[in-house]
């Protein structure tokens, strides 16, 4: 594991002020703004290129277009009346006076939409205001006066010279109308070109600007996000494997650069706790060992205490027997008294140097986990205890017991503990009565799976909710020897067995009358029925 000297992380200003410099969201931001600035400016000239296109168009196909139409046939109608008024001055048949009649009528309705398609225009309405005029002289001076004329052929014949150079006049004005209305249309038509022209460069320009902004938008992205945020994850991934040397480098905008040197400032601070945790783990590896040696010493304690310890004792305990049948006669009561004090004292001090060496060897000896059936054990604690229960008449039921996994020794001297208890402390005059329940519970500690929950209640003296921790405790002891033998060390075995086993052993201060231990113990790990043969 790479690990670096833990170093204090500078100081880091809030992502965004004016000496980290722009953050991701100000870049944004700012970008962002410029470009809908700049689409807007692009819109507006859109919009202005469409709408000029769309007036010169009008201008073409709604004025100039139907303005020549209309003097084409305004031209049409003056010459109508001219060959209808030529006909009738040489026939002087009045069916050739229809088409002048017609005629007429029809040069004052092309004159009247051609005044409107012309208006503003002063030299379009200048040229319909001559045609007018010619038009007016030529029906002064000839078509009315023939028209009129009782004999028409003469009228005709004397106004055919007056009467022909004022319509080749009118014809000139309409000749000329027709040429500038034509020109307005030709340049109509160019500028509409042109206009359709300019939409096209203007739209085209608008799209390359799109594009080439959809271009630097990605990028700006790509190298003012994106590439800084490759090269931090980069970075972490090297962190993540183990690498906490590898030092974060800070690039991008503010708030990037930001998060890497908190990310740089975490990877130091882990380095630390990494460097701490390897010496830690290094010191608990020597208590370790130190604890291994020191079971080792205490093993070898064990055994000179279950040999050599007793050995001496038993012999003070035989030589003191022998000593009172040998010279019995010669000892009073008081020296047989004394003899029996001292054997009683080298009994006791076995018994206590026995049942230390029980407490000590929990969890160390005969450590033999398997699933175990608690009526098993339960039966072959009774006929452990058979011969107390014979004489105190004891009572011992129980409801139907699980399997547990754990250690069937443990787990006997664990119910023999509490079973020998409910005998020993009964209440004078009464049977004593245990009864041993099982119930199932979902344990909260995490991992730990499913438990049984056990109690063992009798009808004995019980003990008072004040010692409910004390009775735990080794040597503990709630009434004297005399009024109870035993050694205070029981309960403490029991509390020690039943933790080894994960589980927890209490009083139940509101159970009345006597007694009622409650403890827990995990579930068998097999579903199949355990086999109660208890080694």
């Amino acid at each position: 594991m790479e690990t670096d000297t833990v170093q204090q992380a500078p100081a880091t200003r809030p992502p965004g002020s004016v000496r980290d410099g722009w953050t991701t969201r100000g870049w944004l931001g700012a970008g962002s703004a410029a470009v809908l600035v700049l689409l807007l400016v692009l819109t507006g000239g859109g919009v202005w290129v469409l709408a000029h296109a769309t007036d010169v168009n009008k201008r073409l196909t709604d004025r100039w277009s139907p303005a020549l139409i209309a003097s084409v046939r305004m031209e049409s109608a003056l010459i109508n009346q001219e060959t209808g008024i030529r006909g009738y001055g040489m026939t002087g048949k009045r069916e050739f006076l229809e088409p002048y009649q017609d005629g007429v009528a029809q040069e004052g309705t092309a004159a009247q939409e051609l005044a409107r398609l012309t208006e503003g225009d002063e030299r379009a309405t200048a040229d319909l205001a001559r045609v007018r005029e010619d038009s007016e002289r030529w029906q002064t001076t000839t078509a009315r006066p023939v028209s009129e004329a009782a004999e028409p052929t003469a009228s005709a014949q004397q106004r055919t010279e007056s009467g022909k150079a004022a319509f080749d006049a009118l014809r000139a004005s309409l000749t000329e109308q027709q040429n500038n209305i034509e020109a307005e249309r030709d340049r109509a038509r160019d500028d509409l070109q042109a206009a359709r022209t300019l939409r096209n460069t203007v739209f085209t320009a608008i799209a390359c600007v799109v594009l080439a902004l959809i271009a630097l938008a990605f990028a700006g992205l790509r190298r003012g996000v994106q590439l800084p945020l490759d090269r931090l994850r980069t970075d972490v991934r090297e962190i993540a494997d183990g690498r906490f040397g590898h030092t974060i480098a800070a690039s991008g905008p503010a708030d990037l650069r930001a998060l890497a040197r908190d990310v740089d400032g975490m990877r130091r601070r882990l380095a630390g706790e990494l460097e701490f945790s390897d010496r830690a783990r290094a010191q608990l590896d020597e208590q370790a060992t130190e604890l291994r040696r020191s079971n080792e010493e205490l093993e070898q304690f064990a055994y000179v205490a279950s040999h050599d310890l007793q050995e001496p004792l038993r012999k003070v305990a035989s030589f003191c027997q022998l000593l009172e049948r040998r010279y019995a006669e010669q000892l009073d009561d008081r020296a047989k008294q004394y003899i029996s004090f001292a054997v009683d004292g080298a009994n006791r001090m076995q018994t206590l140097i026995g049942d230390l060496l029980a407490f000590s060897r929990v969890g160390r000896l005969h450590a033999e986990d398997t699933d175990v059936s608690i009526e098993a054990v339960l039966r072959r604690t009774t006929n452990s205890l058979g011969m107390v229960i014979e004489e105190s008449g004891a009572v011992i039921t129980h409801d139907p017991l699980p399997a547990v996994h754990g250690d069937p020794t443990q787990l006997g001297v664990l119910l023999q503990n509490l079973i020998s208890n409910a005998i020993k402390f009964r209440t004078p005059g009464e049977v004593p009565r245990i009864h041993l329940t099982a119930s199932g519970q979902e344990d909260s500690a995490e991992g730990a799976g499913p438990r049984w929950e056990f109690a063992v209640s009798d009808n004995g003296i019980g003990i008072g909710p004040e010692y409910a921790e004390r009775i735990f405790v080794i040597f503990q002891r709630l009434h004297t020897r005399d009024t109870y033998p035993g050694n205070g060390i029981g309960l403490a075995l029991c509390k020690k067995i039943v933790e080894y086993h994960g589980g927890t052993i209490g009083l139940d201060a509101d159970h009345a009358p006597g007694t009622r231990f409650v403890f827990s113990l995990p579930s068998a790990r097999q579903d199949a029925s355990v086999t109660e043969s208890v080694n």
